[in-house]
């Protein structure tokens, strides 16, 4: 029998803690293993139990969500393997969940997310080689958009042109299953290449890999702009974006 989840809460309600509390603790692979209701009280619960994932409220008293969130992932306590920390909110386009998340938080939630949503979100970040709301996250930078393009770093160009052009499509958050079906590829190359990618870049997730290329002028509208300055010299297919709606983080 695998290990459960272990799962902190941190939220300044009791009840919308008690309500979350029940949907995760109904399942045989999660644990709740602590509650919080401000970032203060969170860092000591977190420090005590050695969760895998934190739910984390953005405004709280005492200390809120980001700073505790800041705070969490700089703690040398936890070396090189800090907790995932899923920032909940109560709007899709949240500048805080953007601060969050260029903190190294690993995607947001929607606080009416659907029970269902919010039990595969906690398993997906857990799992670490899938994204929470990648096209959300995206949406989310394009509107709260850094103040000023940093040059990319000279890992960018030890990615392969293949690897660019996966990158490219990714940034716009595209799940493994659309840019395999845009490239002709199987999902498992498509996961062989971001798996590639992320560690040149030394980045955790797909969520940083959007943040990344938002702060580096590495995301696009539209495909084609990005390969022509990623790929100039390799002619690629075209299409048009497969992404619906950003209400809800897929």
């Amino acid at each position: 029998m695998s290990v459960p989840i272990r799962v902190v809460l941190v939220d300044d309600q009791a009840l919308f803690r008690a309500g979350i509390r029940m949907v995760v603790a109904s399942q045989p692979d999660l644990e709740v293993v602590g509650e919080a209701g401000d970032g203060a009280e969170a860092l000591r619960v977190i420090r005590a139990t050695r969760p895998d994932v934190v739910l984390m409220d953005i405004r709280m008293p005492v200390m809120d969500g980001l700073t505790a969130t800041a705070e969490l992932l700089a703690d040398t306590l936890f070396a090189d393997a800090p907790p995932r920390v899923v920032m909940l909110t109560t709007f899709d386009l949240d500048e805080a969940a953007a601060r969050a998340i260029r903190q190294g938080a690993s995607g947001f939630l929607l606080k009416d997310a659907d029970p269902e949503f919010l039990l595969a979100a906690i398993r997906t970040v857990h799992a670490g080689s899938a994204v929470i709301a990648a096209s959300a996250t995206r949406d989310l930078f394009a509107h709260f958009a850094a103040p000023a393009v940093r040059p990319a770093p000279p890992a960018f160009e030890e990615l392969t042109d293949r690897e660019r052009e996966i990158f490219a499509l990714a940034a716009r958050g595209l799940s493994n299953a659309e840019i395999a079906q845009r490239e002709f590829l199987s999902e498992a190359t498509v996961k062989t290449h971001i798996s590639r990618i992320l560690a040149k870049l030394a980045l955790r997730d797909r969520v940083q890999l959007v943040v990344f290329a938002f702060e580096h002028g590495l995301a696009w509208p539209d495909p084609a702009p990005a390969r022509r300055r990623l790929l100039p010299a390799v002619s690629r297919k075209q299409g048009e974006s497969t992404e619906t709606g950003r209400r809800t983080p897929r």
